[in-house]
C-alpha cells in the first residue's frame, strides 16, 4: 500500500497581530487584529470527540467545499469570507456568533431517526407523525436546532426555550429561520443538479453590529448528510440502506466497534486502511458535490510551512 499523507493533526502559528487561538474540534481558529484566520485541519470528529487519527485532505475538501456554497449562497445571506489565501484556509470578518446551530432535516436520519426509534413523537417541539421509516422523506423541512456546547455535547433545544432563556431575539431568531429554509431550499437545488438529496444540514450564524452574517461552513459532509438520488425510492421501498455521503459511516462504524462518545467507552483503532477509506469518501464527495475534479495539495511539500507563508501574505505580513 502507497505511504499515505499523515494529515494535519494541528498547527500553531503565531502571526503579528494574534490575539487569541481557538481550537475547535476540527478548526483552528486565530483572532489576527478584526480578523478570523480559520485553519482547516484534517482532525476528524464523531459524538463530540476527537478521533486519533487525522483524515488525509478532509481538510481542503470542507473548506473548498463550504467556499464554494459560500459564494452559491451569498445573494441570499452575507457570509463573513475576505480571502481563501489556501486550500485549507478562510480568513473572515471576526463577529459576534449566536449561541445556537440551526439545524435543518429534511429527511429521518441521523439522530432525529434515533429519536423516532427510541419512541419520541416531538423533536426540539416539532411534532412527528407516526409511521414513519428511517431516512423518509419528512412533509416539510424541520428546523430543529442545537445550543452550541464549547465543550461535550451539544443539546437539542425548542424554538420556545431559546425565546424564553433570551438566547436570540425574537427578532433575530425569526431572520435565522428566514435564512435557514433559504439556504436549505437552495443547496437542496444545488444537491439535486449533481443527482444528490441533501438531507439535513446545519448553519451557524452571527452578528456584526445589527447585520446577520451566514459564518463558518456550509453543506460540506461535515454539517450536511447527502443521499445519492439514483435508487433512493426503491431503496426506501425495499427496507434497504440508503447509498450516503457523509460522516455518518463513520459513526455506525464507531457504533459497531462499542462506541457512542459515552463515558468509559474507549475510541476503537483505526487501521490504515480504514483512514484511507474515510478520505477517499470525502474526496468523493468533493468530486460528487462540485462536479469538479479534486486535486490534491502536493504530499511532498511542507504543508504547514505552506499554510502560514499563504495566511502571511493575505495579511500583508
Amino acid at each position: 500500500m502507497p505511504t499515505m499523507a499523515e494529515g494535519i493533526k494541528f498547527t500553531d502559528f503565531h502571526f503579528s497581530g494574534q490575539t487569541n487561538k481557538y481550537q475547535g474540534k476540527v478548526r483552528d481558529v486565530y483572532t489576527v487584529d478584526d480578523k478570523l484566520v480559520m485553519v482547516a485541519t484534517d482532525r476528524i470528529s464523531a459524538f463530540d470527540v476527537v478521533l486519533p487519527r487525522a483524515i488525509p485532505y478532509k481538510g481542503q475538501v470542507l473548506n473548498q467545499i463550504a467556499a464554494l456554497f459560500l459564494e452559491k449562497t451569498k445573494d441570499i445571506v452575507k457570509n463573513w469570507v475576505l480571502d481563501i489565501p489556501d486550500p485549507n484556509v478562510t480568513i473572515g470578518k471576526k463577529c459576534e456568533p449566536f449561541q445556537v446551530e440551526m439545524v435543518i432535516r429534511g429527511y429521518l436520519s441521523g439522530h432525529a431517526a434515533r429519536e423516532y426509534k427510541a419512541g419520541k413523537r416531538t423533536l426540539c417541539g416539532n411534532p412527528l407523525p407516526e409511521g414513519l421509516k428511517e431516512n423518509d422523506k419528512l412533509p416539510t423541512p424541520l428546523i430543529t436546532p442545537t445550543t452550541k456546547a464549547h465543550e461535550g455535547h451539544d443539546e437539542d433545544i425548542s424554538r420556545e426555550e431559546i425565546l424564553r432563556q433570551g438566547i436570540v431575539s425574537e427578532q433575530d431568531y425569526k431572520k435565522l429561520e428566514e435564512y435557514t429554509f433559504k439556504l436549505f431550499e437552495r443547496g437542496t437545488q444545488l444537491a439535486k443538479e449533481q443527482g444528490l438529496i441533501l438531507v439535513d444540514t446545519k448553519y451557524e450564524f452571527g452578528k456584526i453590529g445589527d447585520e446577520i452574517i451566514l459564518i463558518d461552513e456550509i453543506h460540506t459532509p461535515d454539517s450536511s448528510r447527502y443521499f445519492y438520488a439514483e435508487g433512493y425510492a426503491e431503496r426506501q421501498k425495499n427496507g434497504d440502506e440508503q447509498k450516503q455521503l457523509s460522516k455518518e459511516f463513520v459513526r455506525r462504524w464507531l457504533i459497531a466497534n462499542g462506541f457512542q462518545g459515552k463515558e468509559g467507552q474507549k475510541v476503537p483503532e483505526m487501521d490504515d486502511a480504514f483512514v484511507q477509506s474515510v478520505s477517499d469518501r470525502y474526496i468523493e464527495l468533493f468530486e460528487k458535490i462540485t462536479g469538479k475534479e479534486f486535486i490534491k495539495t502536493s504530499e511532498e511539500e511542507d504543508v504547514i510551512t505552506r499554510i502560514k507563508k499563504n495566511i502571511e501574505k493575505s495579511l500583508g505580513h
